[in-house]
């Protein structure tokens, strides 16, 4: 590989404030794939924080029965998790493994700068250029390949999010998971096998598929996200796009704390039912569980069910008569029979 350097970028890091970055610690990004999210930051100082992100592409299913040539970041979509602090400096190695011949880039949401940092990412195949950004705000933010045409690098599965916790960290959960919206968008005469990208349908807006976490059922069945009853649940919520606004919501929950579009910083709004979440946006949810039973994730534009817009949450625990309690059921010949608590969803 050939280690490419954008010879403005390197004036830049040591004729500025970034030189200052060498003497911070060096750490690996802590980094997961969905719907991993790594464990919070415990440091109290900035650091240095090396990514490597290997542009490539992978067929992968996209449903239980079709795949797909996914274009990605290090092999999977959505791309990794990478958690970081404010004020750390995001070093990043990134590399054009790609035989298709494609340049690829990366605009992060979280960096300030020209282009997110796509001008000094670009790498053709066989190149790797290393890159710092400050990182200057606290939030969640998501990041995206940004190559001409950008929306067609976006749409065929490069993308992914970078938390940025503010000073002091986040408060405590107990569990934390990473979901991603997005669409595909396929020709209307692919049907089996590999399906085929149309960017005449992206650009009517016409997806095949609306997901989350890259394919249909990622979060059903064994893809299930788990917890336990008494415990709280904390989901950063990314909505890529390209063209969708979602409207996210927990069938049989209420949202104790809404981080409104990441704001990671202002008070967050509490009891809310669904959160709205544009394209190339983010939100942070958080909420209380008290009863078990399977919950269920949705984008309430409630079609997009049918497309993959749909997970589940499995809650393990007690039954919770106080809270939640079917008393009586009446058969169709009239009888009456009192039931035990059963779980329900709607």
């Amino acid at each position: 590989m050939k280690l490419v350097y954008a010879a403005a970028f390197i004036i830049f890091i040591f004729s500025s404030p970034l030189a200052a970055a060498e003497k911070m610690p060096v750490l690996e990004a802590p980094a997961t794939f969905a719907p991993e999210v790594p464990p919070p930051i415990e440091r109290d100082t900035p650091a240095i924080l090396k990514i490597h992100l290997e542009n490539n592409t992978r067929v992968m299913p996209i449903d239980q029965e079709r795949q797909y040539n996914f274009w990605t970041f290090n092999g999977q979509t959505p791309g990794p998790f990478i958690r970081a602090r404010v004020g750390d400096v995001l070093e990043i190695y990134m590399t054009n493994t790609d035989a298709s011949g494609m340049p690829h880039n990366i605009d992060l949401h979280a960096v300030t700068g020209p282009g997110g940092g796509a001008p000094v990412t670009t790498v053709t195949p066989g190149e790797t250029r290393l890159v710092r950004f400050k990182l200057l705000h606290p939030g969640l933010f998501v990041y995206h390949c940004a190559a001409p045409p950008v929306m067609d690098h976006i749409a065929n599965g490069m993308y992914g999010m970078i938390l940025v916790e503010p000073e002091g960290g986040l408060p405590a959960v107990d569990r934390e998971f990473y979901v991603m919206q997005s669409e595909f968008y396929i020709k209307p005469e692919s049907e089996e096998g590999v399906l085929e990208f149309s960017h005449k349908q992206g650009l009517d807006e016409h997806p095949r598929y609306v997901v989350f976490n890259g394919r249909k059922g990622a979060l059903m069945g064994p893809g299930a996200l788990k917890a336990k009853t008494g415990e709280r649940v904390r989901i950063y919520f990314g909505n890529i796009g390209p063209n969708l606004i979602s409207s996210f919501h927990v069938i049989g929950e209420i949202f104790d704390s809404v981080y409104r579009e990441a704001d990671l910083v202002s008070a967050p709004a509490r009891s809310v039912q669904s959160t709205i979440v544009p394209a190339g946006g983010a939100t942070v949810v958080e909420f209380d569980l008290e009863v078990p039973g399977d919950y269920t994730l949705v984008d309430h534009a409630i079609f997009r069910i049918e497309k993959g817009a749909i997970g589940t949450l499995s809650v393990e625990g007690e039954p919770r008569p106080d809270i939640y309690e079917l008393v009586r059921m009446t058969a169709a010949d009239g009888s009456v029979q009192d039931v035990s608590v059963v779980s329900m969803s709607h």
